[in-house]
């Protein structure tokens, strides 16, 4: 299935929103809604083209959902029912850039939504897994950066797909990063990144 839009979800992982706290960044008891471009998507395999001098890029390892669509308002109870698969993906940040608009009450996307910033593995069928006891780790040239456990979701991905249809009608190809736990760190070019879960699969990109 071709990927539509792609949603993403922010500030669901207490001690990632820690971990960023000396930026700025408070729990608020709400997560954070943004979009990317498809054109944001990298293919598995394909290079990821890091933008170069606009400060440090950020890797933020993520579950990644796709939808059979579903619609508006969509009733917690029933938001898995729209979930076709599942694969890991990278939201890749502008860190820097991202603290400044922030800082000055400026939306994210130069930050967030840029060409080659949504490396996507490919998706695998949702066979009614609980998606909500899931593990995925991030590596960077071999090195453990990332270790996600959706069960600490402060935001589990019915409710995602349940807030999310409350703005938009949910299309078929519709995508959801849904959060990433502690661990972002900068990426640099020739970095080779591997996302992995025993679930899902393992998926790889070296950086440009």
């Amino acid at each position: 299935m071709k990927i539509n839009r792609i949603f993403c979800i922010g500030k669901n992982y207490a001690e990632h929103i820690d971990e960023l706290a000396h930026l700025g960044y408070k729990p608020d008891g709400e997560c954070v809604v943004f979009m990317k471009p498809a054109s944001a998507a990298v293919a598995l395999g394909d290079p990821i083209p890091l933008p170069r001098g606009r400060g440090g890029v950020h890797h933020e390892a993520e579950l990644v959902v796709m939808l059979t669509g579903g619609g508006a308002d969509i009733p917690v109870d029933e938001a898995l029912g729209a979930v076709a698969g599942l694969t890991l993906g990278l939201d890749l940040t502008l860190r820097d850039l991202q603290t400044q608009l922030k800082n000055k009450g400026k939306p994210w996307e130069l930050s967030k939504s840029f060409d080659g910033s949504a490396p996507i593995g490919d998706f695998k069928p949702y066979l009614e897994q609980d998606l909500q006891a899931l593990e995925f780790t991030l590596h960077v040239n071999g090195e453990l950066r990332q270790h996600g456990r959706t069960a600490e979701m402060l935001f589990p991905v019915a409710q995602q797909i349940a807030i999310l249809s409350q703005t938009w009608a949910l299309e078929p190809g519709d995508v959801i990063f849904t959060g990433t736990p502690k661990g972002v760190a900068e990426l640099k070019p020739g970095d080779h990144c591997v996302l992995e879960s025993a679930a899902i699969g393992r998926f790889e990109w070296t950086c440009a």
